[in-house]
């Protein structure tokens, strides 16, 4: 039998552990993005998430969802936990094949870093992104 190389396994929850998303691989993409809706959802100035196809990730827990049209029109739909209201996981109807994740959710200070940074033109101007990450408005 030939050998597979393992593929890392994460789990992200909720404040209260009820919502649960376990992610198997590598993220396609992990960013930031400054728009003022994620600084509203996240309460945080900028907001950080994972990408990773939908065949990657399984989900566990009863959520409420709450969906906004973005900036390109699509919509995004954020599921999150009745009890503790943390939001674990997002679909956004133009990408069926992604689910994002907020990084805090996997609560891992060795979760790989952001590539990008998107909506700086909104980012707070005392906050520091790393250079070697691609920036955009």
């Amino acid at each position: 039998m030939p050998h597979r190389e393992s593929q890392p396994m994460r789990r992200a929850s909720c404040a209260c552990g009820h919502l649960v998303a376990t992610t198997t691989g590598e993220p396609i993409r992990v960013s930031l993005c400054h728009c003022l809706e994620c600084q509203k959802r996240t309460g945080s100035v900028f907001a950080a998430q994972a990408r990773f196809p939908t065949t990657s990730v399984q989900t566990a827990g009863t959520f409420n969802v709450f969906t906004r049209v973005g900036d390109g029109g699509g919509e995004i739909s954020f599921r999150f936990c009745p009890n503790c209201g943390s939001t674990v996981w997002y679909t956004i109807d133009t990408q069926p094949d992604i689910i994002a994740i907020p990084v805090g959710a996997f609560a891992d200070p060795d979760f790989p870093a952001p590539v990008r940074s998107f909506y700086e033109n909104r980012k707070h101007n005392w906050v520091l992104t790393p250079e070697t990450i691609e920036h955009g408005l």
